[in-house]
């Protein structure tokens, strides 16, 4: 089956989630496929305040023809990739646009705010309906959930980027996933990211 082209040129995307759910692994991953089929890629990162449990996204540029900046401008990103479901929902508010597609763990992580009750996080029903109305086509997937009967939450990451190769957007497949994961995990883990990574796909084929 031949990858599908990107639609544009740059292809903007952002990956977004809080710290410890894996992001800049994801961003790694997923740069490393679309650099091994030909293109050029640049990333810029931005950091929360904390370490653990801050803002994390990753801008991700994709070309044939040239490097770009690496900050994605505002209200021009082609996909977003969320590890968390309002995270998506901040990145959209600023970076999206009414061409913009979603994929999105399902799993909140809630806040001090939330936890303290200063600050309400909004219902899956809310979530949803937002994406309705301001993206073209989104996802919400069970990662976390999926990546526990795993026996490995943090593979959420994993099973993630087999939902975003699996809507066919990018001009990337499996066995770029697998050479690309072979070279960040150890070798007696790259059977169960690659069944993560099968998961997601399936996963999201559902949704469609």
């Amino acid at each position: 089956m031949p990858k599908p082209q990107l639609a544009k040129d740059p292809y903007n995307i952002i990956i977004s989630g809080v710290g410890g759910q894996g992001n800049i692994m994801a961003s790694r991953v997923i740069a490393g496929m679309l650099a091994l089929n030909g293109y050029n890629i640049t990333i810029g990162e931005t950091f929360g305040s904390s370490q653990r449990g801050g803002s994390v996204m990753s801008h991700i540029r994709v070309s044939q023809e040239s490097v770009w900046s690496p900050q994605i401008p505002k209200c021009t990103a082609d996909f977003i990739i969320s590890l968390e479901p309002s995270e998506a929902i901040r990145v959209l508010a600023d970076y999206g646009n009414k061409n913009t597609v979603v994929v999105t763990n399902d799993r909140p992580v809630h806040s001090i705010q939330v936890i303290s009750g200063a600050m309400n996080y909004p219902s899956n029903v809310q979530i949803e309906a937002f994406f309705a109305k301001y993206t073209a086509r989104s996802y919400m997937v069970n990662a976390t959930e999926e990546a526990i009967k795993l026996g490995a939450p943090i593979l959420a990451n994993i099973i993630i980027i087999g939902a975003s190769v699996g809507i066919n957007l990018l001009p990337v497949d499996r066995e770029d996933f697998k050479s690309i994961i072979s070279q960040q995990v150890k070798p007696q883990f790259v059977d169960k990211n690659v069944s993560a990574f099968d998961i997601g796909v399936k996963k999201v084929s559902t949704l469609k």
